[in-house]
């Protein structure tokens, strides 16, 4: 999967930064607000692929003294401020123009015939990185739905990249109606509302992609499916009698953090209880080979904390009002 990623941004860089440079020649000689939005926004993703394959390099660091569970957040950290930039960079000068073109639309356009060739050869570009995006983003579905696919997703460069190029599509559609509209009608105006449709888009993606790398940045568990797999083989493991709790938490798209707390049977010798842990620890990684960290707490029947530990949220919560409450 790391390596399809870093496939998709690479791809994405390379068609971005042309585009990008083809955007600025065409603006400058058609004098279109849509189309220097458009340059600026092909920019801002350029540096934003930029940012992507920085974090996945950083996130391969080994662990050391300081950071004692590795560098994997590292490619959360970069997507989330790939998403910031969409909203300051690309959506902010998008709707600056756009706005200041439909309050002034006066002054002469130059050649539009550049700028109508950019948009197509953009566009064409644009078509070609986001197959690349929407190839790996199938990889990732496996037969899931859209939205299941998206809320389970742990890897969030392929998710970035995808709405990236979507949204980029989006405003060259915009940028080329707000050419051909202000060609027909004489009205420069048409010209800025495709910059605010292009700043609206992006502020969308920019909001959607914050909330997602966000959610990731401060720790999400595994999916449903995985969970239940890893609860099916702990509870089915000889020995263990109870599981008492199991927390996970994503450190990067293939590294989880495991806790648990079980119950194993009286009669096991501390010998076998060693033993019992490492089967469990192999188990699951044969099953799940993404998680890195297992950490096990051996519970003992009669201990409290294991009643209440297994007890409802709703009946532990209650239990704490009472006890505060006496």
């Amino acid at each position: 999967m790391a390596g399809g990623s870093q496939s998709v941004v690479i791809k994405a860089l390379v068609a971005n930064f042309g585009i990008a440079i083809a955007k600025f020649v065409a603006a400058s000689i058609s004098r279109s607000a849509s189309m220097l939005s458009e340059a600026v926004h092909s920019l801002a993703d350029s540096g934003n692929q930029l940012f992507l394959l920085l974090g996945m390099r950083r996130a391969t660091r080994e662990e050391d003294a300081v950071h004692e569970f590795g560098y994997a957040g590292e490619r959360y950290f970069w997507a989330f401020i790939v998403a910031v930039s969409l909203f300051t960079v690309g959506a902010t000068f998008s709707m600056y123009e756009g706005i200041h073109k439909i309050l002034h639309p006066g002054g002469a356009m130059g050649s539009r015939t550049v700028a109508y060739a950019v948009l197509g050869v953009s566009i064409a570009l644009e078509l070609y990185s986001l197959s690349a995006a929407v190839a790996e983003f199938r990889h990732m579905k496996a037969g899931r739905s859209l939205r299941q696919t998206i809320d389970e997703a742990r890897d969030a460069v392929v998710i970035v990249v995808l709405f990236e190029d979507i949204a980029a599509l989006v405003g060259l559609v915009a940028a080329l109606g707000g050419l051909l509209m202000t060609q027909l009608t004489g009205n420069g105006i048409w010209d800025g509302v495709g910059s605010v449709v292009v700043g609206v888009t992006l502020f969308g993606v920019a909001a959607f992609l914050a909330r997602k790398t966000k959610q990731l940045l401060i720790g999400q568990s595994v999916p449903t499916a995985q969970r239940a797999k890893m609860i099916e083989i702990i509870e089915q493991s000889p020995g263990v009698k109870k599981l008492v709790h199991l927390r996970t938490m994503h450190l990067g798209p293939e590294e989880v953090l495991v806790a648990m707390k079980v119950v194993v049977d009286d009669a096991m010798a501390a010998r076998e209880v060693s033993r019992f842990v490492d089967v469990i620890e192999a188990r699951l990684r044969a099953e799940i080979p993404i998680l890195d960290r297992i950490y096990i707490e051996i519970g003992a029947a009669d201990d409290p904390r294991v009643a209440v530990a297994s007890a409802p949220s709703a009946k532990r919560r209650s239990a704490s009002r009472d006890s505060e409450a006496s």
